[in-house]
């Protein structure tokens, strides 16, 4: 009898479980089973992307630009016109000069050179500073523009001496003549430049000099009076005519009419009619040395009389 081999059925044992090795599981992850994203974050994700390009875009427009830069630049200037920015700087500004003063820079010398006819209290007051205030501060280059405009200052320099000192030079301007002007007797220079009218009357014995553009042409021939004695000790005034040629009018109310040109020569014809001739001695009220040939008087009594040159005596 052929034998029957039965199988049996496997028990169902742990251990024999337990030893079996498990099966190789595949590598390749089902769909299912692979881990996704939720669809609430894909949409979060793009909103913010949405959000950060439009924001770019509103940020990136020129027009939005602009006006925001009109608004920044509006605010500005309110601030401006309102003072707070200058209260504000004046008031650090002021802070720190105190701070430096009390450290020992605070002026408290000046020296002034030069005064002669300018008052001490002008100097003084045009300098824009009094004593204690931070050296650090002064404004030298305006001291100096204010002093210049002082009527006597012809130049000013101020320097500042640490710690605590200002030196002030002045170099004033020379009193030339006494003009007529229009407003009234000035003192000029003599380049022609009014100094001032105030306090004239201790000025009188300068020369004296009369009409338009006369302290522009009056340096040469004062000079030239001022050579001649006899002339010079009569002159009362110098009175330019028409801006083109002078008169000179003596002590005595004559008036001597000299050419336009040649004038020099004249004031020596004068001196000698002056000393040799006696002239003045007589009863003339002009004389007139415009005529390269003879000399014209006019006397007091209205009558005209003429002498050839080189026959006068």
């Amino acid at each position: 009898m052929r034998s029957v081999k039965i199988e049996r059925a496997p028990r169902n044992n742990p251990r024999a479980q337990a030893s079996r090795k498990p099966a190789r599981t595949s590598r390749t992850v089902s769909a299912k089973s692979a881990p996704r994203r939720d669809t609430y974050d894909d949409d979060e994700d793009g909103l913010l992307a949405r959000l950060k390009a439009r924001i770019r875009a509103f940020l990136t427009h020129p027009i939005l630009i602009m006006s925001g830069l009109f608004v920044l630049f509006t605010i500005i200037a309110a601030l401006f016109a309102g003072g707070y920015f200058g209260r504000a700087v004046h008031g650090a500004r002021a802070g720190i000069s105190r701070t430096v003063a009390h450290a020992g820079f605070a002026l408290t010398d000046l020296h002034i050179k030069g005064l002669g006819r300018t008052p001490r209290a002008s100097v003084i007051a045009a300098l824009g500073m009094k004593p204690g205030d931070s050296i650090f501060d002064a404004d030298i280059q305006g001291a100096q523009q204010r002093l210049s405009r002082l009527p006597w200052v012809a130049s000013v320099e101020v320097m500042r001496r640490y710690p605590n000192t200002l030196h002030i030079t002045i170099v004033e301007k020379r009193p030339f003549a006494l003009w007529q002007s229009p407003q009234g007797v000035v003192i000029v220079e003599r380049s022609g430049n009014v100094i001032t009218g105030e306090d004239v009357e201790r000025f009188r014995r300068l020369p004296k000099l009369v009409g338009a553009g006369a302290p522009e042409a009056a340096a040469d021939l004062v000079d030239a009076v001022q050579a001649h004695r006899a002339v010079s000790a009569r002159i009362a005034a110098y009175a330019r005519q028409s801006e083109r040629r002078w008169n000179l009018i003596l002590d005595d109310g004559v008036i001597v009419k000299l050419p336009e040109a040649g004038w020099e020569e004249e004031l020596d014809a004068l001196e000698h009619l002056i000393i040799d001739a006696g002239i003045l001695e007589r009863d003339v009220t002009e004389i007139d040395l415009r005529s390269p040939s003879h000399y014209f008087f006019l006397l007091r009594g209205g009558e005209k009389k003429e002498i050839q040159r080189g026959k006068e005596t």
